[in-house]
């Protein structure tokens, strides 16, 4: 009997220290809100992209896949064709799946607040990438990382009164833009605006939203030729509307590039491409190649360490004489 009870103390001393060990691999700590990682190890992260509505948008979801495999980090991907409500869906799935870290692209700037407010409730930190929302309470997302479109915007106007300083005008300008309500389109319009106020020659006779389409740029250009007798300037919001622009502007007998100036904002191969062809006069660049800086900053957001509230990309203008030179460089 007394080597009976001996055992069952030996192995209840020895269950005991399993489970000591057992909580010393994972602190409590561990379990709070910001410093966290799935339960195999990895980090998990769900991306919520605005669609695939252009070359840039390809590129960018194409980085980010690309970026999440390198750095090991799990990707849950979802694409929201371009629509709010599914991007607030796919959202609410990741709070669901208790995701680590959430991203994404907003389709447009307002309307976040009631889901972002979930996601920080749930204490899952989020990153916006490429576009900005509108909100009050910024504790509702630990950082952006993207352009500056204001900056972008005047760069476009900087080169248009640059290109037109000797001109007595008036100088027409025609304006696509970017999905309405969107931060790019807003930010664009912004910028170029505050950029040509100065000088009354600079008239936007027409603008519209091309939904950063090229099927939707060629149809509100082939509007604008039929409704403004004399175009001087195109000025689109993102490379593809241009593009589909200059499809519309040379079916109606015009030249793009010399009877039509045509400043972009984007910087994508094709673009390049018409620039060497005389075609695009200019092209702001957006980088879209932020998955590398996306996956460092879902790292340290999953550890819960502080990260700057905006980390910005470089980017660049290219003028056409700067187009040959570039193209063998355009990765997108």
């Amino acid at each position: 009997m007394a080597r009976r009870t001996a055992i069952v103390l030996t192995a209840a001393l020895l269950a005991s220290s399993a489970l000591t060990a057992c909580s010393t691999e994972k602190p409590a700590s561990d379990s709070s809100p910001g410093a966290k990682t799935g339960s195999s190890g990895t980090i998990t992260l769900g991306f919520a992209q605005v669609g695939a509505e252009s070359g840039w948008r390809t590129a960018n979801t194409k980085s980010v896949q690309e970026a999440a495999k390198k750095a090991g980090i799990t990707l849950k991907f979802s694409d929201a064709q371009q629509k709010q409500e599914n991007q607030i869906k796919a959202i609410r799935t990741f709070i669901q799946q208790k995701v680590d870290v959430i991203a994404f692209s907003p389709v447009v700037e307002s309307g976040w607040d009631t889901v972002l407010k979930e996601a920080k409730d749930a204490g899952i930190p989020v990153i916006l990438t490429d576009r900005a929302v509108d909100t009050k309470d910024t504790s509702l997302y630990k950082t952006f990382l993207g352009s500056d479109f204001v900056k972008e915007g005047k760069s476009a106007g900087e080169w248009l009164t640059a290109a037109y300083a000797n001109e007595q005008g008036p100088v027409n300008i025609v304006e696509l833009q970017g999905t309405t309500g969107s931060a790019p389109a807003n930010d664009r319009k912004s910028g170029f605006a505050d950029v040509i106020r100065g000088d009354d020659k600079f008239k936007i006779v027409a603008s519209q939203s091309g939904d950063f389409t090229r099927a939707k740029g060629k149809e509100v250009m082939q509007a604008f030729l039929k409704s403004q007798k004399d175009i001087d300037v195109l000025y689109a919001h993102n490379d593809d509307m241009a593009l589909g622009a200059i499809q519309a502007i040379e079916e109606s007998g015009k030249k793009p590039g010399t009877d039509i100036k045509v400043i972009s904002v984007d910087g994508i191969k094709d673009a390049f491409v018409a620039m060497t062809e005389g075609k695009i006069n200019v092209v702001v660049e957006c980088n879209p190649l932020l998955g590398d800086q996306l996956m460092e900053l879902t790292k340290k957001v999953a550890a819960g360490q502080e990260v700057p509230t905006r980390v910005e990309t470089e980017e660049g203008v290219f003028p056409q004489d700067k187009a040959a030179a570039a193209l063998p460089t355009r990765n997108y």
